[in-house]
């Protein structure tokens, strides 16, 4: 990990930190249409493909407990992961569970209006329930 890492300015905008993991910080991005979280790798790097193999596992495997954890919480249809980053340059993977009776389905989850973020109470319920599932390794924030 390196000493030069700042979470983006944007990503501090619109998501709650909820805490680490060994290599990511984890977000709620504050839209409660959907559980939509992001990892943000501890990096300079900024393409996925320019991590090493090792990082490249780690994050992987984050990613896919993270994804675990959505399906498992929350009453999904499909699981949307994806590491896009058009607005937001710095890596980001994120992990957004999908209902066909969402209000964006079957549209991207990006660029969407909200109706409103989470409120304080509902965050720390889901930041326990993360805690719960992930153990171990994941440190709240």
């Amino acid at each position: 990990m390196t000493s030069h890492f700042a979470l983006d300015a944007r990503l501090q905008q619109d998501c709650h930190l909820l805490g680490r993991l060994p290599m990511s910080h984890l977000l709620l991005v504050d839209k409660a249409e959907v559980p939509w979280f992001v990892l943000v790798p501890e990096t300079v790097e900024i393409e996925l493909c320019d991590l090493d193999a090792r990082a490249q596992a780690t994050l992987q495997d984050e990613t896919n407990r993270v994804a675990r954890f959505v399906r498992a919480a929350f009453p999904i249809t499909k699981l949307n992961v994806g590491a896009l980053g058009n607005i937001v340059r710095q890596m980001h993977v994120h992990v957004i569970g999908r209902r066909d009776d969402d209000p964006w389905w079957p549209g991207p989850a990006w660029g969407q209006p909200s109706a409103g973020g989470y409120r304080a109470e509902q965050v720390a319920e889901i930041g326990a329930r993360v805690a719960r599932e992930l153990g171990g390794d994941y440190r709240a924030a």
